[in-house]
């Protein structure tokens, strides 16, 4: 690699931006970089699904305008249109069409003001059904820290991507913990913003999705959140950002270190939890034992088949309309056709019925915060897994969501409550390989959410962390 390309590998966004800002470094010149890194890693990562690299240079060479200008970035292949570009959802009918988006989705287009470089897409599952970034249209992504293993996913892609530093940040979104998921498997700091939930209600599997992206860095998180909030193309003065250096106070921290059952998790993954509870005590917090009871209930999983099923039936009907026809069985995953296939059964009936079992498993929940600030849990209960385990299985097609609910039984339930939650790379394993944590706040507090982060981030950095690429 050329010197730039070495130099501006591991910076995060905000850092770049700077560079360029200074007018040390041009636009072009950032972006060259990050493609020289992309063609020397995604080989053997499959992290990139499509690469925008003339459009990226056009748009690289235009004066450079907004907070994060002329920094190389990647857009998830999944619910996010770039104008221009096709959006697969790994689909394999949808990849087949290669049907160009007329317009940028409205995230993409708040990402495109703010001056960032849309270089390519990402992997994930189809449609981001499951915690992987592997599917029939693009095969499989695999972790930067061990190719062996999965990065997570279903933001995959992306996480792969940024850990392996071919872009400092990329887009995700999050349905029940695509984004988070990721992050920890792949060492990243990865924010699910608040949504519907307690206060409003969940109609849909489409109202759990947050969108947002990982980060290398807390500050770039909080930059991008102000960016999605702000007016399009600003990050606002007073936002998330300028949160970063205040007192978060003295903190009052539910722990859970095992499942919300009582079953155990991964050694790796409580003692992630365990430590960073007792480096939350060392500054200033109050931790404790404690979660919400309704996590532990089973009413929430007597309903979600309706629910999930229902709304894999709606996302195949949403497939027909793009494709102008029905989708053929052979054209969608088999979890995904049965999962379709099941809700086509649900009557309207035992639909609002889930709907309204979210709607009061979400307040139960929300009401925990009456008396907490924060709920500390590992963000995965096991390390990543091997590349595979969650891929699509023909002779067993819900397999792959059974595997999915073991290996991350601690993020849905923020998509479900509208909560924010945060996934910080604060823990490894003997190999080195990361273990996230998972923070959990209030509806509407992400402000507190990344100060804490970022009390996290100083009192033990991670940003000297890299894989062995």
């Amino acid at each position: 690699m050329n010197a730039l390309t070495e130099q501006t590998r591991w910076l995060d966004a905000t850092d770049q931006a700077a560079l360029v800002a200074s007018g040390e470094v041009k636009p072009g010149e950032l972006l060259d970089a990050a493609i020289e890194r992309i063609e020397r890693f995604d080989p053997d990562l499959g992290a990139v699904t499509s690469r925008y690299f003339d459009q990226a240079h056009a748009a690289a060479a235009a004066p450079p305008t907004g907070p994060l200008a002329g920094v190389p970035f990647l857009i998830k292949d999944v619910f996010a249109d770039v104008a221009g570009q096709v959006c697969t959802d790994a689909n394999v009918a949808l990849k087949a069409q290669a049907r160009p988006a007329t317009a940028d989705s409205p995230l993409v287009a708040r990402y495109r003001a703010a001056g960032l470089i849309f270089a390519g897409r990402t992997a994930s599952s189809e449609f981001g059904t499951v915690p992987a970034a592997e599917s029939t249209a693009w095969g499989a992504t695999r972790n930067p820290w061990n190719t062996a293993l999965s990065p997570g996913g279903s933001s995959g892609g992306s996480a792969a991507a940024v850990a392996a530093g071919m872009v400092p940040a990329a887009h995700g979104n999050d349905a029940a913990g695509s984004i988070r998921i990721p992050a920890a498997c792949c060492g990243l700091v990865g924010l699910k913003r608040s949504g519907a939930g307690a206060r409003t209600a969940v109609a849909s599997v489409q109202d759990l999705f947050a969108e947002l992206a990982v980060t290398r860095s807390v500050r770039d998180t909080a930059l991008l959140l102000d960016i999605a909030h702000g007016d399009e193309g600003t990050a606002p003065a007073g936002g998330y950002l300028a949160e970063l250096g205040a007192d978060p106070g003295r903190l009052r921290v539910g722990l859970l270190d095992t499942r919300p059952d009582g079953a155990p998790v991964h050694r790796d993954c409580a003692e992630a939890a365990r430590s960073t509870a007792r480096l939350m005590e060392s500054l200033g917090h109050q931790v404790e034992p404690g979660f919400p009871a309704a996590l532990s209930a089973s009413a929430l999983d007597r309903l979600l088949p309706a629910f999930w099923s229902s709304g894999m039936a709606d996302v195949l009907r949403g497939l027909a309309r793009q494709l102008g026809r029905e989708a053929t069985e052979a054209e969608v995953e088999p979890l995904n056709w049965a999962l379709a296939t099941m809700g086509a059964e649900v009557t309207a009936e035992e639909r609002q019925a889930a709907q309204d079992g979210v709607a009061d498993f979400a307040r139960s929940v929300v009401s925990w915060w009456d008396d907490h600030d924060l709920l500390l849990t590992p963000t995965v209960a096991e390390p990543p897994v091997p590349s595979g385990t969650l891929g699509p299985d023909r002779a067993n097609p819900l397999a792959p969501l059974q595997r999915a609910e073991q290996f991350a039984p601690f993020t849905p339930f923020a998509n479900f409550a509208g909560l924010p939650a945060i996934s910080l790379p604060l823990h490894t394993d003997a190999d080195g390989l990361p273990i996230g944590v998972h923070l959990v706040a209030a509806p509407g507090r992400e402000d507190l959410l990344l100060r804490v982060a970022a009390q996290l981030e100083t009192a033990a950095p991670w940003q000297d962390r890299r894989p062995a690429l």
